[in-house]
């Protein structure tokens, strides 16, 4: 008995010793340059899945995959995300795929879901000023859009909305039984958001982010699903084919070493995984198509006064009710605080902050923020809660003169004489706050206030010695004394193509 364990353990040992040096030689071939399984992970096949795995090792499997056929660079590293270069107004397909296993999501099956494409900023400090950089870019291209669908190369999209103050945006429905392609057409190049210094200036990222949504109990197209994006750069026509033969010239003459630190180009682009896009998707009442598409814009979106704290390029001005919404009170309610945090690009922090009232949200101090939100966001959420409102640079009295006739009177009433007009009726004048000097602002502010569309407002004239007209310009605004008085009328210009305004 003995011997037979003896021999038990010489056999065991010896197979140990087998064991050890057949593993021996394994890894010598790769020297010093072994991969790590970092460096494994980090590789594009599972750079871009990697956002499908949970951290408990358990698959996460998302229910849709979109893929957009345009190659990836050349030149980007492991560690980094991927980058596609877009030519300008080129349509490039992207494919809504059906990724559930059988069995998942079952409410869905048979149904239409509803997806939101849109081109946002990658950076955060042009996220940070997102409104304005779109309203620039819509004044320099009236009456472009920074993303449209390509609607008679698309397939199986049902129901395409776009919506005029959302440029670059655009929602459909589609079933995901069905193949499903959407051609999207991005018109907005990467160098008009660069400052001009010397020409030659490297452009910004922007990203492709897309959003679904199945319906809720009341038929309305909100409850998220999944949302995915990727990084682009969009050059103009034919530069983004010069753009990848230029990188895969550079990877061409870089060695074997340096190559191992770079992904391959894939002829496609998977949109990985991301957080929703914070704004609260359009409804969609029914599956029936409608003629009409429902927004909760306001209708006269050219009469609004953008909210100069809002990042998203989707949020529209509500007139004067935002200017006095802006600074939060301590009276506000759970739900008025939660309104605030939304309008205010907090959308991240709304279930952090569910609980909170306004006095308790103002009772925190700036450390209290900085620990609880970060240091970039818990600044800024410190800063608009202390936030005061900014200044005018100049502020003139208007009232609007009672029409007594088509013909405007040659001597105009003075502003101070009793404050009457010819038929005893007191005059009302309403404030014209103006943060720019310029005439277009003065346009704006008084089709806001009297309510005049002002698309409608062809010039606006000052009435000068022996009632003569004098195009308003800006440099006459510069030269407003603050608190001016002025009665103002309107006429139709010629052929009733729009009006006239005359101050008086």
């Amino acid at each position: 008995m003995a011997w037979v364990l003896k021999m038990d353990e010489v056999i065991e040992s010896g197979l140990v010793h087998d064991f050890d040096s057949s593993l021996s030689g394994i890894g010598q071939e790769l020297g010093a340059g072994a991969y790590s399984m970092s460096d494994v992970l980090a590789l594009p096949i599972f750079k871009q899945e990697d956002s499908s795995l949970s951290l408990d090792g358990e698959a996460k499997h998302p229910p849709f995959q979109y893929v957009m056929c345009a190659a990836t660079s050349p030149a980007v590293k492991l560690h980094d995300e991927t980058l596609t270069y877009l030519n300008q107004g080129q349509s490039y397909e992207i494919r809504m795929l059906d990724n559930r296993k059988m069995g998942d999501m079952p409410e869905i099956s048979g149904k239409l879901v509803k997806s939101i494409i849109r081109v946002v900023f990658h950076d955060r400090r042009l996220q940070y000023t997102e409104h304005q950089q779109l309203e620039g870019w819509k004044w320099n291209r009236p009456g472009d859009r920074l993303l449209d669908l390509d609607i008679p190369m698309s397939v199986g999209i049902i129901d395409t909305r776009t919506n005029p103050s959302q440029l670059n945006a655009v929602e459909f429905l589609w079933d995901p039984a069905k193949r499903t392609s959407a051609f999207i057409q991005v018109h907005c190049i990467s160098t008009e958001f660069t400052p001009r210094k010397h020409g030659g200036e490297k452009g910004v990222p922007f990203r492709i982010q897309v959003d679904t949504f199945k319906q809720n109990e009341n038929g309305e197209y909100t409850d998220h699903l999944h949302s995915a994006s990727c990084q682009i750069k969009v050059f103009k026509p034919k530069g983004a084919d010069r753009k990848q033969k230029t990188d895969r010239e550079k990877m061409e003459k870089r060695t074997a070493h340096e190559k191992e630190k770079y992904q391959p180009s894939y002829d496609t682009t998977i949109l990985t995984e991301c957080s929703p896009w914070p704004d609260t998707p359009t409804a969609y009442v029914n599956n029936s198509p409608s003629p009409a598409p429902t927004f909760t814009s306001s209708q006269q979106s050219t009469c609004s006064i953008p909210d100069s704290n809002s990042s998203s390029p989707n949020h529209q001005g509500d007139g004067v009710a935002q200017v006095s919404g802006e600074q939060i009170q301590p009276s506000a309610t759970t739900q008025e605080t939660q309104q605030w945090l939304l309008k205010n690009r907090f959308s991240s922090y709304t279930r952090l902050f569910s609980n909170f009232s306004g006095a308790d949200l103002l009772k925190l101090t700036k450390e209290d923020l900085v620990q609880i939100c970060g240091a970039a966001d818990g600044i800024r959420l410190y800063n608009s809660l202390k936030s005061r409102s900014v200044r005018p640079r100049l502020t003139i009295y208007v009232c609007q003169e009672q029409p007594n006739s088509t013909v405007l009177q040659e001597q105009p009433q003075a502003a101070g004489s009793g404050g009457e007009n010819g038929s005893g009726t007191p005059c009302v004048y309403h404030a014209i706050y103006l943060e720019e000097m310029v005439a277009s602002e003065v346009a704006r502010k008084l089709a806001l206030v009297f309510n005049i569309p002002f698309h409608q407002i062809n010039q606006v004239y000052r009435q000068g010695p022996t009632g003569i007209h004098i195009l308003v310009s800006d440099q006459m605004v510069q030269n407003f004394q603050d608190e001016s008085c002025f009665l103002f009328s309107t006429v139709k210009a010629e052929n009733n193509d729009g009006i006239h305004i005359i101050l008086k």
